[in-house]
């Protein structure tokens, strides 16, 4: 694109989170010079969102802002705007403060957490998503009251970590039958469901809530629970309830389908992050990434495609961490089509990992404690080389020495 044609350009961002912003930055740093525009729906500084289930709830941080100089970069920031449409055949979105045109469009709104049917508007029921989440969170902590997490999935983890760590007496309840039963097999996650006892927070498995009410969670079995607070971790989907009826094509799970260069149906309309699913040639399926690895990535495809530089389609290797329970959890790939999985160490002790292979190709990871694995093992999934199956098990070869 030429720099004259660049300089008439405007290309506005929705959302200021990770992905909002680093396509923000990365226009920069690609030599784009129009102006840009970052709209965000809260009113706070764009900042990063794994704190919030850490440092900044546990009062070891103020907040987790971007160390990002907006101004410097010539970066329109509008926050504590709420976005309400899209009308692409007139290039503009409309806004609480009115529309706002653009000539190119990235959708970067994330994805919102899902709400425990009947809890909504439940004094003392909270969501962990936002920089407000985590502060009205933190006095429950301080306060080391009794709380009752709902859902055993990554941020449920997380939040019990911190709250036990505050000294809260924590009860987490899970409709299935073990933690992290939507995101790894049943083999992986049982070693895992017995961090919590270790910790001193119970796990309740097949337990459905029935209703929250102030001070208790009543079970669907009858069981009632304690709870000056209820924390739900049961999810999220992606944010885009305002695209309806821009004629933007979604998936059923109300993710933006974007391509291979994360384009739009719509013309001059990209989506990035949690928003957004892209076609992996590598999986040889549509992948839909809720990980902050992916809102960073992601946002240098958009840039060098507006900016004319693209030369290769975003087909990452999907990567993300969880800290919980005095172990660092690691998971890079994408499991679901492997033939073969194997254990490298005794999931009994503190530091394990499991690989995945496809036709004798490692496909993905997850370390428990084992970052070098981690490392090696994602490299191995990004270059598709084999391995000897018998070498890759055995804990004392890492992982690259395991080539066939």
């Amino acid at each position: 694109m030429s720099e004259q044609k660049q300089a008439q350009q405007h290309v506005v961002i929705v959302g200021a989170g990770m992905a909002g912003v680093q396509t923000a930055v990365a226009l920069r740093e690609q030599g784009f010079a129009g102006p840009v525009t970052l709209i965000g729906a809260e009113p706070h500084q764009p900042y990063d969102r794994p704190p919030l289930s850490k440092a900044v709830l546990l009062g070891k941080a103020e907040n987790s802002a971007f160390d990002v100089d907006f101004e410097a970069l010539g970066i329109e920031l509008r926050l504590g705007l709420d976005v309400t449409g899209l009308r692409a055949a007139d290039h503009e979105i409309d806004t609480e403060a009115g529309s706002v045109r653009y000539d190119t469009l990235v959708v970067a709104t994330g994805a919102q957490p899902v709400t425990l049917p009947g809890a909504e508007g439940v004094p003392g029921v909270h969501l962990l998503r936002t920089l407000d989440d985590a502060e009205r969170l933190g006095p429950v902590l301080a306060r080391r009251h009794t709380v009752v997490v709902v859902g055993a999935g990554w941020i449920g983890a997380e939040f019990a970590t911190a709250a036990r760590e505050a000294g809260c007496a924590v009860t987490v309840v899970e409709a299935a039958d073990r933690p992290l039963a939507g995101a790894l097999p049943a083999e992986v996650t049982t070693p895992m469901a017995e961090w919590y006892a270790a910790n001193g927070a119970e796990l309740l498995t097949h337990a459905r809530v029935d209703t929250v009410e102030p001070g208790r969670v009543l079970l669907a079995d009858g069981r009632e629970l304690p709870a000056d607070a209820v924390v739900v971790g049961i999810g999220a989907h992606p944010a885009t309830g305002w695209l309806t009826g821009s004629g933007i094509a979604l998936d059923p799970s109300g993710a933006v389908t974007a391509d291979e260069r994360l384009r739009t149906s719509l013309p001059d309309v990209y989506a990035v992050g949690d928003c957004a699913s892209f076609p992996s040639a590598r999986y040889g399926e549509r992948l839909l990434v809720h990980h902050w690895d992916n809102a960073l990535q992601g946002p240098r495809t958009v840039a060098a495609t507006i900016t004319g530089a693209a030369d290769a389609p975003y087909d990452p290797v999907p990567y993300f961490w969880s800290e919980q329970f005095g172990r660092f959890v690691q998971y890079a790939g994408h499991h679901a089509d492997a033939d073969e999985l194997l254990w490298r160490g005794d999931p009994a002790d503190e530091t394990w990992s499991v690989l995945w292979l496809r036709a004798g190709v490692p496909v993905a990871l997850l370390a428990v404690g084992r970052p070098r694995d981690l490392a090696q093992g994602r490299k191995l999934i990004e270059t598709g080389a084999a391995v000897d199956p018998a070498r890759a098990a055995d804990p004392s070869i890492p992982l690259k020495g395991a080539l066939r």
